[in-house]
């Protein structure tokens, strides 16, 4: 393996550390999209460089990405302000313009409790107003889907302020992302597989932050700052004979690619099973020929599909984990490690549902037993999520 040489300094000056307080500035190398023409997916293979970063990841972690927010919403916050751009503001103990706060220190999308207060004091004919009652939870959080900070400015009789409306401002987060690369397969660089979230709401076209950010605007300079959030446990079994089993459909496939590329690497022996799902075959087959190459090679021992447009009646993961019940249940009981990655309210759910009812139906198990039987699975790591 590399040897590690002593960094040379210069005039006693040490290299910053990076991390998630000072992240590092990368470079963009690839920005590929995966789906096909006539998709109505845009999931997107980004390859990110980290030398002289310092930064080393495994398999299993995530990439904190500093995301930057679009220049045409900062005007259209800076328009219904009616604020001059370049007008100073505070940032902690840094004084910078108006737009540059609103560009990369502030969440111009989410809107703060403190803000919803303010405007429904302001606009108090306003129907926010009437949702902001501790009954009306629900039906605030339905209102609130879809609408931006810039929509509460447009329910102001007047302009706020701008010394009013900053600290009403959430700081700007990053975003994590599960890594989609090994490093042993690609040293001194990162992968990530990000949806580009992009949608209409309320007359306004809208844009997930992070991941049009890596989408269409890393562009401009090519570099994105990155840091590495490290995974507790989520990460391939430490003992190479170890089967695993992996349920990743649509962007969750993410860190399976990452798995497969770290047991390629490493020589490990164990069966893989993976279930991979999304839309149409043609159109949204993620790495498909990457995933087919390992299947014919016979490294990825078994690759069960679920698209669920492709047919009349959908067909999603689990129903494909209920179709092959029998030997996922053998794969359990030799000792495999299961693993889910993706949505967590939905898909995360259903696999769930569906691993319990492989316990009763092929394991013979009653409800409780299969519950004791899955919590166990926990218990010993062997049953992994990164849901989300």
């Amino acid at each position: 393996h590399g040897v590690t040489r002593p960094t040379t300094e210069t005039n006693g000056a040490s290299k910053p550390t990076y991390g998630k307080s000072n992240p590092f500035p990368a470079k963009l190398l690839k920005n590929v999209l995966l789906n096909k023409p006539g998709s109505g997916k845009e999931v997107r293979h980004y390859e990110i460089a980290l030398n002289g970063s310092g930064l080393t990841y495994e398999a299993g972690d995530a990439l904190g990405v500093v995301p930057v927010n679009c220049s045409e919403l900062v005007d259209d916050v800076l328009e219904a302000l009616k604020a001059k751009p370049d007008e100073n503001v505070k940032f902690g103990d840094n004084i910078m313009s108006l737009r540059e706060a609103l560009t990369h220190y502030f969440d111009v999308n989410k809107p703060s409790q403190e803000l919803l207060a303010a405007v429904a004091k302001a606009a108090p004919q306003s129907e926010l107003a009437a949702l902001l009652a501790p009954e009306k939870r629900d039906d605030l959080k339905k209102w609130l889907w879809g609408r931006h900070v810039i929509d509460l400015l447009e329910l102001l009789p007047a302009p706020m302020p701008v010394a009013e409306f900053i600290p009403l401002l959430k700081r700007l987060a990053p975003r994590l992302y599960s890594i989609s690369s090994s490093p042993k397969a690609h040293p001194g660089e990162v992968h990530l597989t990000v949806g580009a979230v992009r949608y209409e709401s309320h007359g306004r076209e809208r844009k997930g932050v992070a991941s049009t950010f890596l989408a269409d605007r890393v562009g401009d300079t090519n570099f994105v700052k990155v840091f590495v959030q490290p995974s507790h446990g989520f990460k391939p079994p430490a003992n190479g004979d170890t089967p695993m089993i992996m349920v990743g459909p649509g962007t969750g496939i993410a860190p399976f690619r990452a798995f497969l590329e770290e047991r390629l690497a490493t020589g490990a022996k164990g069966k893989n099973w993976l279930f991979f799902g999304d839309q149409k075959k043609d159109t949204d087959f993620l790495y498909d020929e990457l995933l087919t190459g390992w299947q014919t090679s016979g490294f990825l021992t078994r690759l069960d599909l679920a698209f669920s447009r492709d047919q009349e009646k959908k067909i999603y993961v689990q129903d494909r984990m209920m179709e092959n019940a029998a030997e996922l249940w053998s794969w359990l009981e030799a000792g495999g490690h299961f693993y889910v990655c993706g949505d967590a309210s939905r898909m995360a759910k259903d696999v769930d549902a569906a691993l319990h009812k492989i316990a009763e139906t092929v394991g013979g198990k009653s409800v409780e037993e299969a519950k004791t039987y899955v919590a166990k699975l926990k218990s010993d790591k062997r049953y992994q999520r990164d849901v989300y």
